[in-house]
């Protein structure tokens, strides 16, 4: 079965593999769920993905949104009109859904509304490794974690009642190895949606205007006093195992925590944390008052430490805890097995088994004799051009500021064309910022998935303040870093119907930037010639650098039956320049030590390097039959 048919008609009490992202929307479908809405972001991309590919097998509505904060108000209107719904992103994406998110928190929901926060310890995938636990703090938001994607879909399934018997949004918040982790998930029953939407008119609860606001601050805090109640008798908080040494975890720690008493041979009584805000205090002023030692034992911030300590404070319990602050676990990176059996080892006084010992330098030692593989761009990515198109018009005098993209990767040899990134859209941002003090070409990337999330605003700024900023729209026509998925600029929503094609050149002239071209980077000659004159316009000029994704393009070529015709080097007029391997650095460009070589395997037949190869040593080979 595919994905579509395991969420949709997978069987109650038949176990299936699946990820924790998989499992999540699984549990979303089980609940009744009615609508969903996302922007993508790795950890939480097939969340969404998944949902999508079984919209027209499901009976729910779901939306690719143009940014995490509409995709918060979207879901939060259909809660509040009675329907079920669920909102995803990554960790950063609540940044950006954040003052939707708070006030949503005051006004509550009439319909279960779950939110999905993938955080990303280690920053795998990110700018940051933030933990949003404490968002649930901030917003007084009842929160969930699951340590598994078993875990992850019942707890979904929960969390949409929790959140109708309180009348609140709940927080699923995951983490990276939680959603793509792989493992059995035992389905349950699928609930058939109500389709009972319906607003009734409240505008004293639901229009926050300071009045109202005050009013239903208190309301709040209710709810938390509520929530905390449940917390307490909530199976979610369960204490696992027995022993005078106590242990408090929570989401994927607790798998650590459990190999680690294995390996070590130690007894505990392990308090595993699944609602952990509120947090049952009662419940774990009891556990740690029958404790000789607490350990405490979390990714990221000391959290349930910190809550540990003043929750002991509180009832003059005097039992050592042990955990961050002493030093035994760290507050940067992602927990592993290791990790915790190093941290509880140290915490007791115990030896550390000798397999673990000098781990990391023989993991250097190891990873010092294999070759190096860098993220990079694939062959043949427009990219690539574009970049190398700048860096030629430019000079490599400029300053460039980046976005989030697979364009980011230009940031590795022999590009090196990324100076300053902060979060989704800010290269155009920044990029103001670095024209008002600073007198050299300053060139901003942005993607066209990125342009629609939060590039327009520092657009108009740009225009507004008239800054000579010089922005560069890299259009591949796709989110292609998180999976492919569709945006406004590709005319498909998230029902897979055709929708209304929006054109970044003409939002870009509709705000005001009177220089606007669009390029195909893939003629390397005339988007020099165009990124020149942007250069020289006195005032903002938008360059929207428009070619398919290389993956997306040969996907299609193949289904389509046409040839893929890749190129190569004649060794006899290759003067080994090395411009292909060291200035473009093309994927599919090697050097032999004697010439210049082109694996035909990869390349995508964009015909890049021809181009820029001045000896004309690169030309047309055969047509490749790869599917």
């Amino acid at each position: 079965m595919d994905i579509a048919e395991v969420l949709t008609k997978g069987a109650a009490g038949k176990q299936y593999l699946l990820l924790g992202n998989e499992a999540i929307a699984r549990g979303a479908i089980e609940a009744g769920l009615e609508l969903a809405a996302t922007y993508p972001g790795t950890p939480s991309s097939e969340i969404g993905d998944s949902l999508f590919r079984a919209v027209k097998q499901g009976n729910y509505f779901f939306e690719y949104c143009t940014n995490e904060k509409v995709a918060m108000e979207v879901a939060g209107a259909a809660a509040v009109a009675n329907a079920r719904s669920l909102v995803i992103m990554k960790h950063v994406g609540l940044n950006v859904a954040s003052d939707a998110f708070m006030t949503l928190n005051y006004i509550g929901v009439r319909a279960g509304l779950v939110i999905v926060s993938a955080d990303d310890p280690g920053c795998w995938s990110s700018q940051n490794e933030q933990d949003n636990r404490l968002y649930a703090m901030l917003g007084d938001t009842t929160m969930l974690e699951p340590a598994d994607p078993q875990e992850a879909k019942d707890m979904t399934v929960a969390a949409f009642d929790l959140s109708e018997e309180l009348e609140q949004p709940v927080l699923l918040r995951v983490t990276t190895r939680v959603s793509h982790t792989r493992s059995g998930v035992e389905l349950g029953e699928i609930r058939p949606p109500r389709n009972n939407p319906n607003f009734e008119r409240d505008p004293f609860r639901f229009v926050t205007v300071p009045t109202v606001a005050r009013k239903r601050h208190p309301i709040l805090l209710e709810k938390v006093k509520q929530a905390t109640e449940i917390s307490e008798k909530t199976p979610w908080n369960k204490i696992v195992g027995k022993g005078e040494l106590g242990i408090i975890t929570s989401g994927v720690s607790f798998n650590y925590v459990m190999e680690a008493l294995e390996t070590l041979q130690l007894k505990a009584a392990v308090f595993k944390i699944g609602m952990s805000y509120p947090l049952p205090k009662k419940k774990i002023q009891k556990f740690m008052a029958s404790k000789e030692k607490v350990i405490v034992v979390e990714e990221l911030k000391p959290y349930l430490e910190n809550h540990a300590r003043a929750f002991a404070q509180e009832k003059e319990i005097m039992v050592p805890i042990l955990g961050k602050s002493q030093g035994y676990f760290s507050e940067i990176g992602e927990f592993t097995p290791r990790t915790v059996i190093e941290g509880v080892a140290k915490a007791l006084g115990k030896a550390i088994p000798p397999e673990y010992v000098d781990v990391d330098n023989k993991i250097s030692e190891t990873l010092a004799t294999a070759p190096p593989r860098p993220p990079i761009l694939c062959a043949g990515c427009p990219h690539r051009a574009t970049f190398y198109e700048i860096a030629t018009a430019t000079g490599r005098k400029g300053i460039y500021p980046t976005d989030i993209g697979c364009y980011t990767l230009v940031i590795q040899p022999p590009l090196e064309m990324a100076d300053l990134l902060l979060c989704m859209g800010s290269s155009i941002g920044t990029s103001c910022g670095l024209t008002a003090v600073l007198d050299k070409p300053i060139v901003g990337a942005i993607g066209d998935s990125t342009f629609f999330h939060s590039g327009i605003p520092g657009l108009v700024n740009a225009v507004y303040n008239q800054h000579p900023v010089k922005i560069i729209v890299v259009d591949n026509h796709t989110t292609a870093m998180t999976g492919h998925q569709p945006h406004p600029g590709t005319g498909m929503t998230g029902m897979g119907v055709p929708g209304k094609q929006i054109s970044i050149e003409a939002v870009a002239r509709g705000v005001g930037v009177d220089y606007v071209k669009v390029i195909d980077p893939l003629q390397v000659k005339e988007s020099i010639r165009a990124m020149r004159e942007a250069l020289a316009y006195d005032g903002p000029a938008v360059v929207i650098s428009r070619s398919p994704c290389a993956l997306l393009e040969s996907a299609r070529k193949r289904s389509a039956n046409e040839p893929i015709i890749p190129y190569e080097v004649d060794p006899e007029k290759c003067q080994g320049c090395r411009v292909c391997t060291d200035k473009l650095g093309c994927a599919a460009a090697i050097w032999t030590g004697e010439h210049a070589a082109i694996e035909a395997d990869l390349c995508s037949g964009c015909g890049v390097c021809a181009q820029i190869c001045p000896y004309k040593a690169i030309h047309e080979g055969e047509a490749n039959e790869r599917v």
